[in-house]
């Protein structure tokens, strides 16, 4: 399966200008100050101290488990934050992998990276102040466990609204999705739970419907798919 590797590449050069900028010194005195253990003294910035947590920068394991756990203690601090994530990277990708990049879920398996980049920095967030022995360790099986949910969601929602074009024939009776498309008549979601319902009760093809909506085949796929996991599922 080809990665495309866009997205990291955006993210590794946005982060030598970020890691670099004055926020990051800032934020790299606080830390240091914080955590005098760490002997951060001749780190300038959070750029330096990603690459201190590189496996030949001299520090050992336990030392760089140290730095991760400080790093999440701090990730308050939005440089910090953001220069945990980009520590997690490598890891993160090899989530990815072990889940096969969502193959046979999703078609691109780029957008699996996103989603686990971005399950990622929520996660960062719901865990900044946290003191954890084994931060990295933790952080990428909690990762896991949230990117693994998702992947189920999605194939739930194709398995409900998606490859109607091979069943043409409608489905005539009444079912309890039935009366939850008709419960969004006339609120926010009538235009999407109309497209629904053409997709499953009057056998639609989503080419068709998507012309008639005006909009990107594609697109509009993800927006059933999305209404799908958040209400009907």
């Amino acid at each position: 399966m080809t990665l495309k590797n866009d997205l990291l590449n955006q993210m590794r050069y946005e982060w030598i200008y970020v890691g670099h900028s004055p926020q990051s010194r800032t934020a790299m005195t606080t830390l240091a100050k914080r955590h005098e253990d760490l002997d951060l003294g001749g780190v300038r910035d959070l750029y330096d101290v990603v690459k201190l947590l590189e496996a030949h920068s001299g520090r050992n394991v336990l030392e760089r488990a140290e730095i991760v756990r400080a790093l999440l203690e701090e990730a308050g601090d939005p440089e910090i934050h953001r220069a945990l994530l980009q520590t997690l990277i490598p890891g993160i990708v090899s989530v990815c992998r072990q889940l096969r990049f969502g193959d046979g879920i999703v078609e691109d398996p780029s957008e699996t990276v996103g989603v686990a980049l971005g399950l990622a920095s929520e996660l960062l967030k719901d865990w900044a102040g946290q003191s954890r022995q084994y931060a990295a360790p933790d952080v990428l099986s909690a990762i896991r466990g949230r990117l693994r949910r998702w992947l189920l969601k999605e194939k739930a929602a194709r398995r409900a609204v998606s490859n109607f074009d091979q069943h043409d024939e409608p489905a005539i009776e009444a079912s309890p999705l039935l009366a939850r498309l008709h419960s969004f008549r006339g609120s926010q979601y009538d235009r999407i739970a109309r497209i629904t319902y053409a997709r499953v009760y009057e056998g639609r093809s989503l080419r068709e419907v998507a012309a008639q909506d005006r909009s990107a085949p594609a697109t509009l796929q993800k927006e059933l798919q999305h209404f799908a996991v958040r209400f009907l599922i």
